[in-house]
């Protein structure tokens, strides 16, 4: 049996500094939402889960005919770590291990996490990591013996803690799609102007993901 990851895509912020529901921009003729739930179906995972707060109804309209699942943290103004525990509460129970992704890290690809994948099948008691520079973090691959340290988390916190524990092995893979990510309007307009997400090989993975 091929072990494959759940994902728990984080798409439940009130987008504060970009003043408007963020996961709504349209970037490529559709949302950042169903964008990156399509590029994680891409990647051939055994599910995904999305997890809502702020404007969940409007938000979980744009994941129609998507196959997934959804999670509502009714708490995601406590920050992030509630987000994290609402989607890992939401995992079957025979998840071996969470991918976790951000909504608006509009430049990944479906590539970008088979590689994280393929790594974390060789090493399935590893944290697996992008790297971007100087910066690790999501996407990112937790194995299921971390659930509980990542459940204790408070605030608004992801799974640096865990990164930083040397206790655990943290395997990095040198992402640089992983950089991109949008706070700000002009997050955004720079994608659009560097052409981030222009490269036909990128559509031509998310083509075989179909509602």
């Amino acid at each position: 049996m091929i072990l494959r990851p759940w994902v728990i895509l984080l798409a439940a912020g009130g987008s504060r500094r970009f003043g408007r529901a963020k996961q709504l921009a349209r970037l490529g003729g559709e949302t950042l939402l169903r964008r990156a739930a399509r590029v994680a179906l891409a990647a051939r995972v055994a599910g995904c889960i999305v997890v809502l707060g702020a404007g969940a109804p409007r938000l979980a309209r744009e994941l129609h005919g998507l196959p997934l699942r959804t999670a509502l943290n009714r708490r995601w103004r406590d920050g992030l770590s509630t987000s994290l525990r609402s989607g890992l509460d939401a995992l079957p129970a025979s998840a071996p291990a969470a991918l976790i992704m951000l909504a608006d890290q509009a430049a990944i690809r479906p590539a970008d996490l088979e590689r994280l994948i393929t790594t974390w099948r060789r090493h399935p008691r590893s944290i697996v990591a992008a790297r971007a520079g100087a910066i690790r973090g999501p996407p990112l691959i937790l194995p299921r013996s971390s659930f509980v340290a990542l459940h204790r988390i408070r605030g608004d916190a992801g799974a640096r803690k865990l990164l930083a524990d040397p206790a655990r092995r943290v395997i990095e893979i040198e992402i640089a799609a992983a950089a991109f990510d949008v706070d700000h309007p002009a997050d955004l307009a720079r994608i659009r102007r560097d052409r981030v997400l222009s490269c036909a090989a990128a559509w031509q993975e998310l083509r075989n993901c179909r509602p």
